[in-house]
C-alpha cells in the first residue's frame, strides 16, 4: 500500500511575527503508524524541500514516544528534509492521502490547487483521504462529483473552537475551522478538548486534534486494508 503524507510549506502565524507550520506529532505518529504497518510513504509539500515545524510542537511538553523516535531517526529526517514538490505528484500512484495538522494548513493547503485537485481526484477514484486538527481545512475547498462542498452532509471534525480559544489564537487565525466546515454544510463532531476524537464518513476521514492523529492512522490503515 502506497500513502500520500502531505504537508504545509507555510510559516507564518498570521500577523503576530511567530512561526507556524505542521505540528510534529501529528506527522511522526501517522508516519510511523503507516510504516510500522508496512506501507510506502511518500511525503509532499506545495514547495517541496524543508516543511516548517510548528516550533510549538517541539517544546518538551508536546513530545510523545512518536517525535522522539523521530528525534532519533536521521532516515525520517532526511526524507522530511526532501519532500516532493505538490505538482510532481499524482493521485494515480496512491491507495491513501493523509494530512497532518499544525496551523499552516489554514492558510495554504486551504486553497492549494494542487492539494484540491489531488482530493477530488482521490476521492473520484474511491480513495480515502484523512486530515488531523486543522488540516480538515484541505477539504473546505474540494468539491464532490456533483459539484458540491465535499463535506456537505458528512460527518466530520476538526481543531474546535474551544480549542482555538484555549490556545489564544481565536483571533490570529484567518477562521474557525469548526466554523467553516459548519457553514459548508458538515456535520461537525467533537469531543472534550484534548481528548481523541477520528470520525469517518465514506473515503473522508478526520480528527478533531493533536492527540487524534494515532487513531486517525489506525482508521486510515483499515480503510486501505
Amino acid at each position: 500500500m502506497k500513502v500520500l503524507i502531505v504537508l504545509t510549506s507555510h510559516d507564518e502565524l498570521g500577523n503576530t511575527g511567530e512561526k507556524t507550520g505542521f505540528w510534529l506529532e501529528e506527522f511522526a505518529s501517522p508516519y510511523y503508524r503507516l510504516k510500522d504497518a508496512g506501507a510506502h510513504v511518500t511525503l509532499a509539500s506545495p514547495n517541496g524541500g524543508q516543511p516548517p515545524l510548528d516550533p510549538k510542537s517541539h517544546e518538551p511538553d508536546a513530545q510523545t514516544d512518536a517525535t522522539r523516535r523521530f528525534d532519533a531517526d536521521p532516515a525520517a529526517q532526511k526524507e522530511l528534509a526532501n519532500t516532493a514538490r505538490l505538482s510532481a505528484v499524482s493521485a494515480e500512484d496512491f491507495d491513501a492521502v493523509f494530512y497532518p495538522g499544525g496551523h499552516g494548513p489554514l492558510w495554504d493547503l486551504h486553497s492549494d490547487a494542487d492539494s484540491i485537485a489531488l482530493i477530488e481526484a482521490m476521492i473520484a477514484a474511491g480513495k480515502p483521504v484523512a486530515a488531523v486538527c486543522h488540516a480538515p481545512a484541505v477539504l473546505l475547498k474540494a468539491r464532490d462529483k456533483n459539484g458540491e462542498p465535499l463535506v456537505k452532509g458528512k460527518q466530520v471534525t476538526g481543531f474546535s473552537n474551544s480549542e482555538e480559544s484555549a490556545v489564544d489564537l481565536t483571533d490570529v487565525v484567518p477562521y474557525l475551522l469548526q466554523d467553516q466546515l459548519v457553514a459548508l454544510g458538515g456535520v461537525y463532531q467533537k469531543v472534550d478538548d484534548w481528548s481523541p476524537l477520528a470520525v469517518v464518513d465514506g473515503l473522508v476521514i478526520t480528527g478533531q486534534n493533536p492527540g487524534s492523529s494515532e487513531a486517525v492512522a489506525d482508521v486510515l490503515l483499515k480503510a486501505i486494508s
